[in-house]
């Protein structure tokens, strides 16, 4: 097997021009399944010879080591890689590796602001001046559309319909949606709008970007994460608060309130369901911690 692997990393190195840490990686992880099928006296098996099933006991026992599911993961790709090469040089008829499937990732639920925290943000900025009447309309914003911070960044002043309440929004993939923006997000860009100034490098009407900075160019999403930096730190909110956070507390606020999940799909511009899914989870504990504290037989 040790012969079959160094013809590989040739492979990798000469044909594929791979990196010296990617080399290393393959390396690890052949040598690694190499060892872990080693007979009693240390000789490594023909690849030919490998099966399925000792393919699957061996992410077992990764498992069992306490690999984590991405290390798991990656492994297996390698050993994928390791013989489709086989394949295509001869030496191997079939993959024993394909059937297997990666370890499922476990989702780390999204962290999400409580009301009372996003009106304590909200109410950050400075009530007067450009900046501060900018910042506010920014952070109404995102929460009230549940935008990402380069769809905020990205808005022009023809994706704007004020009088209807709804932002026209250009999201991944070049998908486009429409999302409603409440009364609060509503006059604050009204309040923004009337005391914006564009650079003369900026387009002007349609193609007018929403949101710029002092020298009236187009906000940048950096930009933006710096400024609710400052305002996380003035709100004194927890340190793992981000631009997106405001996106995961506008789908679980939503949620915990009844609205339907694929009305927040939609909303989101999520692609899946599966993707939006994961909000239901927080909604799901927030009601279980809500019955644990006010049953009395809850304990």
């Amino acid at each position: 097997m040790h012969r079959e692997i160094a013809q590989f990393l040739r492979h990798l190195d000469a044909e594929r021009n791979s990196s010296p840490h990617t080399l290393k990686a393959y390396r690890e992880d052949l040598i690694s399944l190499a060892e872990y099928l080693a007979d009693d006296t240390g000789a490594a098996p023909e690849p030919t010879s490998i099966t399925t099933v000792e393919l699957r006991g061996y992410v077992a026992a990764l498992a069992e080591a306490g690999f984590a599911k991405s290390s798991i993961a990656r492994r297996l790709a390698s050993v994928r890689s390791f013989y489709r090469f086989g394949q295509r040089e001869g030496w191997a008829k079939s993959n024993p590796a394909a059937p297997l499937r990666n370890p499922r990732k476990s989702r780390k639920l999204p962290h999400f602001l409580t009301t009372d925290e996003i009106g304590r943000l909200l109410a950050a900025p400075p009530k007067r001046g450009q900046q501060g009447t900018r910042d506010r309309a920014i952070l109404e914003t995102l929460y009230s559309a549940g935008l990402r911070v380069s769809e905020l960044v990205g808005m022009n002043d023809g994706d704007l319909d004020l009088a209807q309440g709804i932002v026209h929004v250009r999201g991944k993939g070049r998908k486009e949606r429409l999302a409603p923006i409440g009364s609060y997000a509503k006059a604050a860009l009204e309040a923004w709008l009337a005391i914006r100034t564009l650079s003369p490098k900026e387009e002007s009407g349609r193609a007018a970007p929403v949101f710029t900075n002092r020298f009236g160019t187009r906000l940048t999403t950096r930009s933006v994460g710096r400024m609710l930096e400052k305002y996380i730190t003035a709100a004194s909110l927890d340190g793992r608060t981000s631009p997106h956070t405001l996106r995961h507390s506008f789908a679980t606020h939503l949620l915990d309130r009844g609205a339907d999940i694929r009305s927040v799909q939609e909303l989101l511009g999520h692609k899946s369901l599966v993707t939006t899914q994961i909000y239901t989870h927080v909604s799901t504990s927030t009601l279980r911690a809500a019955y644990e504290r006010a049953h009395p037989r809850a304990g």
